[in-house]
């Protein structure tokens, strides 16, 4: 994995993890790497490893089976599809909306844009 240098290690790492969560690779109540494995996987320090699975916990995307693992907490997709729409909403969006009037972008260019990917 490629860090960039906008967020924390930690927090990229949690993203990854949530990121496939959402792609379907874990699912409710799946077993998800260790954290020294997931540190190995990424090349990162094991202790940015706990940070981010810490970050993941407290965010209740993920639980502790003691002696077993982590494990994905079901609801998890739905719970991270809900924050992560509102971050895009609120974060990402008004600036689009901006760079859209700059360069005389309407809304019918995105939806064939949109079309072209489907």
């Amino acid at each position: 994995m490629t860090f960039t240098n906008e967020k924390p290690i930690y927090i990229q790492m949690a993203d990854r993890l949530c990121d496939e969560i959402l792609s379907g690779v874990y699912k409710d109540d799946d077993r998800i790497p260790s954290v020294r494995e997931y540190a190995v996987l990424l090349e990162v320090n094991t202790n940015t490893a706990v940070k981010a699975y810490e970050q993941l916990a407290r965010e209740e995307v993920i639980y502790n089976k003691r002696g077993l693992g982590y494990f994905v907490t079901p609801g998890a997709k739905k719970q991270i599809l809900k924050a992560r729409k509102q971050e895009f909403m609120k974060e990402r969006l008004p600036e689009l909306f901006r760079q859209m009037r700059l360069l005389d972008i309407t809304i019918e260019d995105i939806t064939s844009e949109w079309a072209k990917t489907a």
